[in-house]
């Protein structure tokens, strides 16, 4: 519909009246274009457009072969590659503003604090902290939460020891560790609802907004609970824990996903290069070693 839509308005061709040999490679890729400029689509969506459109002259290239050259014209246009993006996350500082901002003295808070703190400690996914019961935490030594990550599949997090103070108390105070509790939901709202995706992002964005009144420069305008999850990637990184222990933290399929943080991590790199050179680089030579009259006058004094 889009296509046709482009050569009705752009090429100013109505749908009635298009024919195979109007379609050229260089109006193909100016659709693309305009997929971008005018509907304001993502690389990705461009993209998936062009296979769809693939895919199509790949069966005319059997069904009308008299024009298989400009087919194979089209089937040569490339995906267009997407900018790599870049990985948000708060500094250490950033995160213990963040999670002093809910107030301890309100059970809402003591929730709240439970919440985002295990959401940092464990690296986990909006939805996997949303679809936690309590039968899925286990509170004694050693003290560890399970999370049910993409394609059904599970991983098993150890907690802190004060993350496991905060979510203690919060689940005592709930009467969540009670045997008949099993099977609730962890978090819920205040109508004992489980928590949504909408409703954790709510409570974020009232504890980051506390916090950047504080300190606006360590907490960003737009904070998402993914966010959260890149911050624990980058803070593990930086404390020398291996990428392997953190793909398997955060639930990746591969460790080529995991390896965006260490190529995000410009601290690392920087340390990383001054490493490799510290024996390469040149020692600058004192300014006074070139020069020759007060050499001689210095050596006088040895006479």
């Amino acid at each position: 519909m889009l296509f046709l839509i482009y050569y009705s308005d752009v090429m100013k061709i109505p749908a009635e009246k298009l024919t195979l040999n109007m379609i050229k490679a260089e109006t193909i890729t100016g659709f693309l274009d305009w997929l971008e400029s005018e509907r304001s689509s993502c690389v990705a969506t461009r993209n998936v457009r062009l296979a769809a459109i693939h895919s199509f002259f790949r069966y005319l290239q059997y069904h009308c072969p008299e024009a298989l050259d400009e087919w194979q014209r089209i089937l040569s246009i490339p995906v267009k590659k997407a900018a790599k993006p870049v990985v948000n996350y708060l500094t250490l500082d950033g995160i213990k503003l963040l999670l002093e901002g809910p107030d301890q003295s309100t059970k809402s808070g003591r929730r709240d604090l439970a919440l985002l703190s295990l959401m940092y400690n464990s690296g986990c996914r909006v939805q996997e902290i949303i679809d936690l019961i309590p039968s899925m935490v286990r509170l004694d030594s050693p003290c560890i939460v399970k999370l049910i990550g993409k394609g059904n599949k599970a991983r098993i997090v150890p907690m802190l020891d004060e993350q496991v103070k905060f979510l203690k108390k919060y689940m005592k105070e709930n009467n969540l560790l009670e045997p008949y509790a099993n099977m609730y939901p962890l978090f819920c709202n205040n109508r004992h609802e489980k928590l949504t995706r909408a409703g954790v992002n709510y409570i974020l964005k009232k504890y980051a907004d506390v916090a950047r009144s504080k300190n606006p420069a360590i907490i960003p305008e737009k904070l998402s609970c993914h966010c959260i999850r890149h911050s624990t990637a980058m803070h593990l990184l930086q404390s020398g824990v291996n990428l392997v222990y953190i793909r398997d933290l955060l639930g990746h399929s591969s460790i080529q996903v995991t390896e965006i943080y260490a190529r995000a991590d410009s601290k690392q790199k920087r340390e990383a290069i001054a490493k490799a050179y510290e024996d390469v680089m040149p020692h600058e030579e004192p300014s006074w070693m070139k020069n020759d009259d007060l050499l001689a006058w210095l050596k006088s004094f040895n006479r």
